[in-house]
């Protein structure tokens, strides 16, 4: 049978989601809860790939197994073998011809950035932090020129292996909620650190270092150096992961936003 899990992560001291030897991430920490669940080895695919640091309240995975299990015995059973900051929300059977990764119409990331000259304590690990005022409006009006389908080079990290720099944007959101300024952006799959490099980039022009038209200099020059840095990981969210019919999914509502 094939299973498909939502999965809500704190990415917070993780080395991201891909397993690595001896070094803990969320991929293997999931793979070997499931395993006791299985009694036999899981192999897990996921929606997208998440950096270290990088959280989660809307990941999608899958995994094949020969074991006979009640479908509830995914959900609570894995999570009472997982550590704290990582729970599966809901577990669902689905066909084979399911694949979190290629069946994935689009993917929604949330970016959190807590704006005050002093960091939060108790936020360490769950935002990022940036010390000066930000003009909103200006990181709003550039963030237009991201919108539609177009080579996202310049946004692009170096060790990024997409055979493909071409991205369709259908989505982009900033908005100042008190002390915290929200980015929100979706497309149908996003370059190695796309989004931080855009994050970072549109802080350039909320500080006002740049023009809001500056976004669309950076698109055309199709190379890293044009852009901003990249921006901490820690504020980064995957919040959703959207499939064609019939692979209707339940949605996270528990982020603490904000």
């Amino acid at each position: 049978m094939r299973v498909a899990l939502g999965v809500e992560y704190n990415g917070h001291g993780f080395h991201g989601w891909q397993r690595q030897r001896q070094l803990p991430t969320i991929q293997g920490a999931l793979e070997a809860a499931l395993s006791k669940v299985a009694n036999e080895p899981i192999k897990l695919f996921c929606a997208g790939r998440t950096d270290a640091n990088v959280h989660a309240v809307g990941q999608v995975v899958h995994f094949d197994t020969h074991a006979k299990r009640h479908i509830d015995a995914w959900l609570w059973g894995s999570n009472s073998q997982l550590p704290d900051a990582i729970v599966v929300r809901w577990a669902r059977q689905v066909d084979f011809h399911f694949h979190a990764r290629f069946k994935a119409s689009a993917r929604r990331y949330r970016y959190i950035l807590y704006n005050k000259p002093v960091p939060s304590a108790v936020m360490h690990g769950r935002v990022s932090w940036y010390g000066y005022p930000l003009n909103v409006e200006a990181m709003r009006e550039a963030g237009q020129y991201l919108m539609g389908e177009q080579d996202f080079s310049s946004f692009r990290a170096s060790e990024c292996h997409s055979k493909s720099p071409m991205r369709r944007v259908t989505f982009f959101q900033v908005e100042r909620h008190g002390d915290f300024i929200i980015f929100e952006i979706e497309a149908n799959a996003f370059l190695h650190h796309m989004v931080r490099n855009i994050v970072g980039t549109l802080m350039k022009v909320g500080v006002g270092q740049q023009p809001p038209a500056w976004l669309r200099q950076v698109l055309e020059a199709r190379c890293r150096q044009a852009a901003g840095a990249t921006a901490p990981p820690f504020g980064l969210y995957l919040i959703r992961v959207d499939y064609p019919e019939p692979y209707i999914f339940p949605t996270s509502s528990s982020l603490f936003l904000i």
